[in-house]
């Protein structure tokens, strides 16, 4: 099922929860209209962040087969997906893929647990 080492996905949930646990960081859960570039912007004042930038290193580092199977797990994660349609979310987030995969995946409030569920679902765990 998951072609990547779990544990690259664990190290990514950490830093994420360290990201966004942080007071000054707001990221809205919806756009104020569907024409708001807002993640990009919201991220925009976090440049300056190491934990943002050690985090969107990470994950631009990936290949982008490894990034499409993160958006998959954030996807099944948050209830878009069951497990036995892993390959149905696999294929929807490699149809979707874009350079700022990064930036969508930090921009997702809750990503981190979002890829824990997504893992767990798909039998694996970060303990």
């Amino acid at each position: 099922m998951l072609e990547m080492n779990p544990d690259i996905v664990c190290a990514i949930i950490e830093r994420a929860r360290e990201f966004h646990a942080k007071e000054e960081v707001v990221i809205t859960e919806e756009p104020g209209s569907p024409a708001d570039d807002w993640a990009l912007q919201v991220l925009a004042d976090h440049a300056d962040d190491l934990t943002y930038q050690d985090l969107k290193t990470q994950i631009d580092d990936l290949d982008p087969e490894q990034q499409v199977q993160l958006v998959a797990l954030m996807w099944m994660g948050r209830g878009d997906y069951e497990a036995d349609e892993w390959d149905t979310a696999l294929a929807e987030a490699k149809d979707n893929w874009t350079p700022t995969t990064a930036e969508y995946l930090i921009a997702t409030p809750l990503v981190a647990d979002y890829l824990s569920e997504g893992l767990d679902m798909l039998g694996y765990s970060c303990e």
